[in-house]
């Protein structure tokens, strides 16, 4: 295909997140005909194109350039070149550079032509054993604790009001025991399968409650990148409740502890109830016994105590690794 002239387009291309034969036939063959090559890291790309025996004009196209780079990519194809849009892993504009590239060519009148390939989330997906009629990729959560939690505590919200859905995550090893961490206290003790270094050797994927999990990896932890597919449904969310049931009864104490999981602090939580019209009285009523159930140390909010002891069997509905 490398004397075939290809029109001047944008072309999609899919390439390996892992094993180089799972780059398709079709995308070898326009990566070696394409005039030009826009790359998340042209180094990366290179070393791949190398593998392949081809020999093409690379630019450089990542998050940090790519506004800029889009006016210039559409231009080469303005003026007849065919240019290849490929990321360092991965299907472009999924959690990758593309996007601005990609909206700008639509807006110009510029044909886009996707070869698919490889996902790392479809591929976990199929992996997991977990439900995928019903699912959301949410990319990689913010990397700050409290920002975290504020991102969980909107699609626990979203699973109140819509019901339960499978979610899909990136993360790195060394955050993603933090990260199951705040989904047992924003989501409940829910299914949670990781699948880790996908395609590759060491490919492996472990599937458990998150509790469980984050117990386990606190002893053994992972190494690789890694794709967090979790199931909402396979536990009920936590609830802002202890042993008094008259504590419970005042009707904002779900809102106040909410905010509370999202780190505002007392003061803070009390002004935004009051901002929404509650009541003072009920404001601080609501904000003080939802610190008091977070302080006790509540399991579906408090941290788990026991890191260096056997789980609970109850607590244990098995942790399955292949």
């Amino acid at each position: 295909m490398s004397d075939t002239v290809l029109e001047a387009a944008l072309y999609v291309v899919g390439t390996p997140i892992g094993n180089v034969g799972d780059l398709s036939p079709r995308a070898r063959g326009l990566l070696a005909a394409v005039g030009v090559i826009a790359c998340e890291d042209t180094r990366h790309t290179g070393r791949l194109l190398a593998r392949l025996g081809i020999d093409r004009r690379l630019i450089a196209y990542h998050e940090h350039n790519e506004r800029e780079s889009a006016e210039g990519v559409i231009r080469l194809i303005e003026n007849g070149e065919s240019v290849a849009l490929v990321s360092d892993a991965g299907m472009p504009t999924i959690s990758d550079p593309g996007l601005h590239v990609v909206r700008l060519a639509h807006e110009r009148g510029i044909r886009v032509v996707a070869l698919p390939g490889p996902s790392a989330l479809i591929t976990a997906l199929s992996l997991s054993g977990l439900p995928t009629d019903h699912f959301s990729f949410e990319g990689f959560l913010a990397s700050s604790a409290g920002k975290r939690k504020t991102q969980l505590a909107r699609l626990a919200q979203e699973r109140r009001l819509f019901g339960g859905r499978t979610l899909v995550f990136y993360e790195s090893a060394g955050r993603v025991v933090p990260l199951l961490n705040a989904i047992v206290e924003t989501l409940g003790d829910v299914d949670v399968a990781l699948c880790r270094e996908l395609t590759k050797r060491h490919e492996s994927v472990q599937r458990a409650p998150a509790r469980t999990l984050a117990l386990a990896l606190a002893e053994c932890p992972l190494r690789g990148e890694i794709v967090v597919v979790v199931d909402t449904r396979s536990a009920e969310p936590p609830r802002l409740t202890d042993s008094d049931p008259e504590a419970d009864t005042n009707p904002w104490l779900d809102e106040a502890g909410t905010l509370i999981a999202e780190g505002r602090g007392e003061r803070e939580a009390v002004r935004m109830l009051r901002r929404r019209g509650v009541p003072r009285d009920q404001a601080r009523a609501a904000v003080a016994r939802a610190l008091q159930i977070c302080r006790r140390g509540s399991p579906a909010l408090g941290q788990h105590n026991a890191l260096n002891e056997e789980a609970p069997e109850s607590e244990t509905r098995g942790l399955h690794q292949h």
